[in-house]
């Protein structure tokens, strides 16, 4: 099994993050999703922000996070500030 950082956006830290969450592998990652994948890390991980979620859909589409469509940006920040919303949670 290859190691999560050979994945675009994916460093050490975030791949021990990942693997405590259950996420082993860049297939587990397109299985589960970027949004499901990032409320999991919320959860244990309260500082996870915006960008982490960038970082993860970038790892799944194989570009850096800061080269997603202006559409995927734009739905995954939609997300994000729902989640906040219902979640009344600590963001960064």
């Amino acid at each position: 099994m290859d190691k999560l950082t050979t994945l675009k956006n994916i460093g050490k830290e975030m791949e021990r993050k990942l693997k405590s969450v259950g996420i082993h592998s860049k297939d587990d990652l397109i299985k589960i999703g970027s949004k499901e994948v990032f409320i999991r890390l919320k959860t244990q991980y309260p500082h996870i922000c915006l960008v982490h979620l960038y970082a993860l859909q970038g790892a799944i589409d194989n570009i850096e996070f800061n080269q997603l469509s202006e559409e995927t940006k734009r739905n995954l920040k939609e997300f994000f500030d729902e989640y906040k919303k219902r979640n009344n949670s600590f963001f960064i």
